[in-house]
């Protein structure tokens, strides 16, 4: 005969069974809240996948989010969004548009305000003036430079590696600087020394990698502090008389129109940097932070057209945006780069303010160099 449990083992083994039962009652209560959770996800994510490409909404936000990791280091991306046929063919179409923009003929002028004869009258502005704007989704600065001819061209100290902005600020004794012309980024590591298109220092020709009758879109100014922005040759550009001037592109307004439609055209949401020029030769930068979600996400190049006409352009053009916007006044960078470090890349190329411009040497860093002699990759 089989022993018989005493009354406490047997309510020890009825307590053991019915926690048992309760362990499997809430494994399967689990089971179940776990499939309920995951059901309403795979529907919320149908309904964002259907929203997303079915709706025109959907559409739009797919392609500014294309428009925005086109223009990064992370270009290839964007084919998971819109597809590598979409990609190329938008890439293809931004460009043609780009180079559309650079073709009307500038005919500006500036007109510098009159010295006035009457002390009481005299109001005696700032050679630079800095002014903080935000607007849907971005936040950035305003640098109004009064006198045009006091801008210069800054470029690195050594040959091999580019200069961060707040350091060709500090060693040349520069008032103020931001970012210019853009540079060769293999994998997204370069160096900064090696320039894209052309670099101009006081007439000179640092840098150059276009042939005698190729054109390029530049951004810079003449010997009378007049902005200089469109497609050029080489020989063009010494019948302008162009100073100072780098490589980039495009042209966002011209004799004083916008050139960019809507911000469906405005080239995606970044970090941007831009040059435009008033009536009056007062030259202004806008910096825009980005890609920093509860800062500034960025702004469109219709964003940055608009600052512009906003604070009186009649010429404006984009400069090299994304991770080398920077903005540096007395030393110190008053904006946000979307940098690891807080200063900012390692540039070729940077517009600098200076009390007496005449007076500051800035070697040719590319003396006897051609492109072929530069690893733009190599540290």
């Amino acid at each position: 005969m089989a022993a018989q449990l005493s009354p406490a083992a047997t309510r020890a083994q009825a307590a053991m069974q019915a926690k048992s039962m309760k362990r499997r009652m809430r494994k399967r209560r689990s089971f179940k809240a776990f499939l309920y959770v995951a059901t309403f996800l795979m529907l919320i994510a149908a309904s964002g996948l259907g929203w997303l490409f079915l709706t025109p909404s959907g559409t739009n936000l797919r392609y500014l989010a294309a428009d925005s990791l086109i223009i990064t280091q992370h270009r290839h991306w964007a084919k998971y969004i819109i597809g590598q046929v979409e990609l190329d063919k938008r890439v293809a179409e931004k460009k043609a548009v780009e180079e559309q923009m650079g073709v009307e003929v500038d005919t500006h002028e500036i007109v510098r305000p009159a010295a006035t004869e009457t002390v009481a009258e005299t109001v005696t502005k700032p050679l630079v003036e800095i002014e903080e704007i935000s607007g849907t989704g971005y936040k950035g600065h305003v640098m109004i430079v009064n006198d045009s001819t006091k801008i210069r061209l800054g470029v690195p100290a050594k040959q091999g590696r580019g200069e961060r902005v707040r350091s060709m600020v500090e060693r040349t004794g520069a008032v103020a600087g931001v970012n210019a012309g853009g540079f060769a980024d293999p994998n997204w590591q370069g160096n900064g020394f090696q320039p894209i298109g052309v670099v101009i220092s006081r007439g000179e020709i640092f840098y150059s990698d276009l042939g005698k009758k190729t054109t390029t879109q530049i951004v810079g100014l003449d010997y009378n502090g007049k902005m200089i922005a469109g497609r050029y040759s080489l020989q063009e550009m010494k019948d302008l008389n162009v100073r100072e001037a780098v490589s980039f592109q495009p042209r966002l307004i011209v004799n004083g129109k916008g050139l960019i439609k809507n911000a469906k055209d405005g080239w995606g949401i970044a970090p941007r940097t831009a040059m435009g020029q008033r009536e009056d030769g007062a030259i202004i930068f806008v910096v825009i932070d980005g890609r920093q979600p509860g800062h500034s996400i960025g702004a469109n190049l219709y964003d940055v057209q608009n600052i512009m006409l906003e604070h009186g352009a009649v010429i404006a053009a984009n400069l090299d945006g994304g991770s080398s916007t920077v903005l540096v006044k007395d030393d110190k960078v008053l904006n946000r780069p979307s940098t690891k470090s807080e200063e900012g890349r390692y540039l070729p190329t940077a517009f600098l303010v200076f009390n007496d411009s005449e007076s500051v040497d800035i070697p040719n860093v590319w003396a006897g160099l051609g492109p072929g002699d530069i690893d733009g990759g190599r540290w």
